[in-house]
């Protein structure tokens, strides 16, 4: 086997409660040193030189996920201001062409933004707040080029073909999401927010088209640091609405869209603890809260007295049923709400207590999603339904009947749904509790313990692992592999103490109820050890790290991408984006010594040591804002050091991306290629 990379050792002292650590690749931070680049560089063409065998199966593992999905295809067109907005794929090239209709599917096509023309030179690209002025004569949007969610602003006059003078760098954006941008009724005013040294967004801006960005009038700045400052349109373009928000605690402030120039008014100022959410409908907020509700309840307030006395409750707190988002429609209210562990879509009129009807979704375990849903005077509700073995479908529901109205059913070539078995069961934790699991497989599946399978995990921030479809997992489908997905403690799949069950000094019940979920798969002989595998993402990727330290017996291969490891470096250093915000999801350990000795009990970085580990795939991206590449780096580093095995330790390094990997969907889908063959490669040794 060929020589791995060792990293030079280069001892750094760190003192915290009276305790001194000796960290000795804390060096790995410094992305100017030449000597980093070198071990990220040598750690690539080990990994190339170790894994050249599979070379073929991942050409061919790529060939098969591209050949299954529409090279060439379409979204649903979404109406909005006398015109059907969509976007549509063209076979062989990497990027959406954003695209309208005026009036009709027959009218001519007018493109706006073929993001493949941006990303030409250029190895990531990535369009975030794509946003068309009322009018519908301009177009706002931001990119980065880079990886690190910092994105530059440019508006296109859409009637002109031209671009304005100005561009407005250092703006707040996201990789998974088209936002940070919206429009004033004016159609001449948007709004933007910037990011601070920690890339926290912290102040609004307003800009008026054709002006000097650097006299831009800043409307609000957020000084807390544990605030991040977002922004969003309502849906009857009555107000832009100001989201504050920490870990534990939001803020919502209102301002006329049509007057762009005037003051934010506080909906209800911020109170350590609370949380709202808050809808405007007909000179009303529908206000979703935590406060004295563990699991939300909804109350109404007037906009014209918003004082909380006279707040009036619609929906009380049921102990049973978490209420999880809320969308205003001029004859309708849409609550999302979370019970037995599952989503579910409660329709209402729009005084939100009478004619209640609830969504019927066909299978035990599923996703769906709301799409923009952008017209507010409309009787369709368009979401997006999936489940581990159906198809994404887009769904308008006519909120008046309950009837689906399905629009579009992705086609996944030489696929048949009916080859393959979905299942939820439950996994019983060290102390008691039952874990939901989603588990898919092929419906020859022997229960033998002979079958390879992968064990998905993520349990923070109350984000929810639901079981979607993806078209890529069917190569592991189709090769006998079994799907599981673990709902953790630390999501809130079955409630907001879910959620308060698996963070700060409870956080070590994510790993307790994960390593479950892989024991009742050994059990129920879906598995074994010598054939599972477990895989995480960010906040994941320190779920599936700490469960592999925990208990390295178990696992035969580990995947973690971009994972949160050196938990107590990360979360003592304020630079650091995020960390100052994540402090009541972790704790913090500069200040609490209890926090500090919880997390260093369970720091994968800091747990590490001399024995045997599962085959290891960590992947960093040398621009992520969120979790930096040193962390999978120093992890690397130190388990070189420690492990007693001959199993592949590999660290991949993509070094023109972030946090979510290539931009590209021919470049992500050779990521996720790779990742199989690891796993396959690994499982059948």
């Amino acid at each position: 086997m060929p020589s791995f990379p060792i990293a030079p050792k280069r001892p750094y002292s760190i003192t915290q409660h009276g305790e001194t650590r000796v960290d000795d690749y804390f060096w790995l931070r410094n992305r100017e040193d030449p000597e980093v680049l070198k071990y990220l560089t040598s750690q690539m063409d080990y990994l190339d030189e170790v894994m050249g065998h599979t070379k073929p199966l991942h050409e061919a593992l790529f060939s098969e996920m591209k050949n299954r999905i529409q090279e060439t295809d379409s979204t649903v067109p979404e109406k909005r201001g006398g015109y059907l907005y969509y976007q549509r794929t063209e076979a062989g090239k990497q990027y959406p062409i954003f695209c309208r209709r005026k009036d009709s599917a027959d009218s001519p096509e007018e493109i706006l933004l073929d993001q493949n023309e941006l990303a030409e030179g250029k190895i990531f690209c990535s369009v975030s707040g794509f946003s068309v002025s009322p009018d519908g004569n301009k177009l706002a949007y931001a990119v980065d080029y880079d990886g690190d969610e910092v994105y530059t602003v440019y508006i296109k006059d859409l009637v002109k073909d031209l671009h304005y003078p100005e561009s407005i760098p250092n703006t707040l954006g996201s990789v998974y999401a088209h936002m940070g941008l919206e429009w004033a009724n004016d159609s001449e005013t948007i709004f933007y927010a910037n990011l601070d040294s920690a890339k926290r967004p912290f102040k609004l801006f307003r800009h008026k088209l054709g002006t000097d960005v650097a006299q831009d009038n800043l409307i609000f700045h957020e000084n807390d640091e544990r605030y991040f400052l977002y922004f969003h349109k309502s849906r009857d373009d009555a107000y832009i609405l100001t989201l504050h928000q920490s870990t534990l605690t939001t803020e919502m402030r209102y301002l006329p869209a049509d007057q762009p120039a005037g003051e934010l008014k506080v909906i209800a100022r911020r109170n350590e603890g609370v949380e709202y959410f808050a809808a405007h409908h007909n000179g009303a907020f529908f206000i979703v809260t935590n406060e004295g509700a563990k699991n939300f309840k909804l109350m109404r307030a007037s906009v014209t007295n918003l004082n909380k006395p006279q707040w009036q409750e619609v929906i009380p707190h049921r102990a049973d049923v978490m209420l999880d988002g809320i969308d205003t429609f001029k004859n309708h209210l849409v609550l999302q709400e979370r019970k037995d562990g599952l989503k579910q879509i409660r329709i209402s009129a729009a005084d939100g207590m009478s004619d209640v009807k609830y969504v019927a979704f066909p299978e035990p375990a599923y996703y769906f999603e709301l799409e923009d849903n952008p017209l507010y005077e409309t009787n369709l509700l368009r979401f997006k339904y999936s489940s581990l073995i159906t198809p994404v479908t887009i769904v308008d529901l006519h909120m008046d009947t309950g009837e689906w109205e399905v629009k579009k059913v992705d086609a996944i070539n030489n696929y048949n749904k009916t080859d393959y078995a979905i299942e939820r069961i439950f996994a019983t934790a060290s102390d008691g509790t039952q874990v939901p699991m989603s588990i898919a497989y092929k419906k020859n599946l022997k229960l033998d313990g002979t079958n390879p399978t992968l064990l998905h995990g993520y349990g923070a921030y109350g984000s929810n692992l639901d079981a979607e479809f993806t078209p890529h997992r069917l190569s592991l489908l189709d090769r006998g592999f079994v799907f599981a997905v673990g709902h953790v403690r630390g999501g809130s799949d079955m409630g907001r103490a879910w959620y308060e069950d698996g963070k700060v000094l409870n956080k070590k019940n994510s790993f307790t109820d994960f390593i479950a979920c892989a024991e009742h798969l050994i059990q129920k002989e879906f598995t074994s050890k010598d054939k599972l595998a477990i895989f995480g993402v960010s906040a994941g990727g320190l779920l599936v790290t700490s469960c592999m330290v925990m208990r390295p017996d178990l696992y035969k291969a580990v995947i973690a991408k971009v994972p949160f490891v050196d938990v107590i470096n990360s979360l003592s250093d304020p630079t650091i984006p995020l960390t100052t915000h994540e402090y009541d999801e972790w704790g913090n350990p500069v200040d609490n010594k209890e926090h500090y000795e919880y997390m260093l009990s369970y720091s994968p970085y800091d747990n590490l040591k001399a024995t045997t580990y599962p085959n290891l795939l960590l992947t960093g991206g040398l621009n992520d804002p969120r979790v930096p590449y040193w962390e999978p780096a120093k992890f690397a580093a130190k388990l070189r050091e420690l492990k007693t095995d001959d199993n592949l330790l590999l660290l991949k390094t993509n070094f023109h991306a972030g946090h979510a990997g290539s931009s590209g969907r021919y470049d992500f889908l050779k990521e996720v290629a790779f990742e199989y063959v690891f796993l396959i490669d690994r499982l059948r040794t």
